[in-house]
């Protein structure tokens, strides 16, 4: 049997990185922060596996005789986005960050992304993908316009109303944006947001979409596939290699993700496995949902 798996818990930082103050982000510490928070962690398997070898976290143990190897990866390329992060984790190390956006895109793009896909636009801010769908969700309905918006990392997200847009004519729009995103204004992702609801009860829906620039060097899934091993992807991360040399099947949740794992090391007896799990990040870490992070770690243990 030749098989290996990577599974990137999105979001789950255990202590600091060396250039976190560059991004603003002193004091970030995940794992140590929610375990200091809730009065100390009780993860009994990841215990035994050697987690607090890892890092000293409150509650847990620190066995002589762990499961597992274990250790802790820093950082080398410039960036904190997922992109970098997983094209590192591949191989690929950048010598600059992509792209930020804090204030904003030039309004002559945006412009000109509303001539070529025929719809105006919103927003167009650093803002907390809830909060803007909450503050803009009605004009967006009532005027068809995209709701335009960016966040620390180099993305370009565009949110829409399932029942206003299409989901394929976003998704078109965002592949226009891609487009456009290129040179001097490249960004590593463009994101299709769609939601659904009404006032004060909008909720986004599970088809979100990543349009990844394409990785700037050879990564190990190319190599792997020139070598004729199976690559088998669980979540997003086709979406982060733009599609090169890895198909996925997405998992709006992290049961979803557990669930599939199962099912690949159950199915794969000689191929790689290539996970992101996506909730720590997406659903309780970017909200700082300091209980549900808990809970997400309990369901992880179990």
């Amino acid at each position: 049997m030749k098989r290996a798996a990577i599974i990137v818990l999105d979001g789950m930082g255990i202590g600091r990185a060396p250039d976190q103050e560059a991004y603003g982000d002193a004091g970030s510490d995940t794992l140590g922060n929610v375990a200091r928070a809730v009065g100390g962690l009780h993860l009994p398997n990841l215990d035994r596996l050697g987690l607090g070898l890892c890092r000293p976290l409150a509650g847990v143990g620190r066995p002589a005789q762990p499961g597992a190897a274990y250790g802790v990866a820093l950082p080398r390329s410039p960036g904190k986005d997922s992109t970098t992060g997983h094209w590192e984790l591949c191989g690929v190390l950048l010598d600059r960050p992509f792209r930020t956006y804090p204030t904003g895109f030039p309004a002559a793009l945006l412009d000109e992304f509303a001539r070529r896909t025929g719809r105006g636009w919103l927003g167009n801010k650093a803002a907390s993908g809830t909060a803007i769908v909450d503050e803009l969700g009605a004009e967006h309905q009532r005027t068809g316009r995209w709701i335009v918006y960016t966040s620390a990392d180099s993305v370009f997200q565009v949110a829409a109303h399932e029942q206003r847009v299409p989901l394929a004519e976003l998704y078109r729009a965002c592949g226009i944006a891609r487009d456009m995103l290129v040179g001097e204004h490249a960004v590593s992702r463009v994101i299709a947001r769609p939601f659904e609801g009404a006032p004060g009860d909008y909720r986004r829906t599970a088809r979100r979409k990543d349009f990844s620039i394409e990785p700037v060097g050879t990564t190990l899934l190319d190599r792997l596939a020139a070598a004729g091993v199976p690559r088998v992807g669980i979540g997003k991360v086709d979406d982060l290699f733009a599609g090169r040399n890895i198909a996925s099947e997405h998992t709006p949740t992290n049961a979803d993700a557990y669930r599939l794992i199962e099912r690949a090391l159950d199915e794969v007896a000689t191929g790689f496995i290539f996970v992101n799990v996506i909730e720590f990040d997406q659903t309780w870490g970017h909200r700082n949902d300091v209980p549900g992070f808990h809970q997400g770690l309990v369901e992880l243990d179990g």
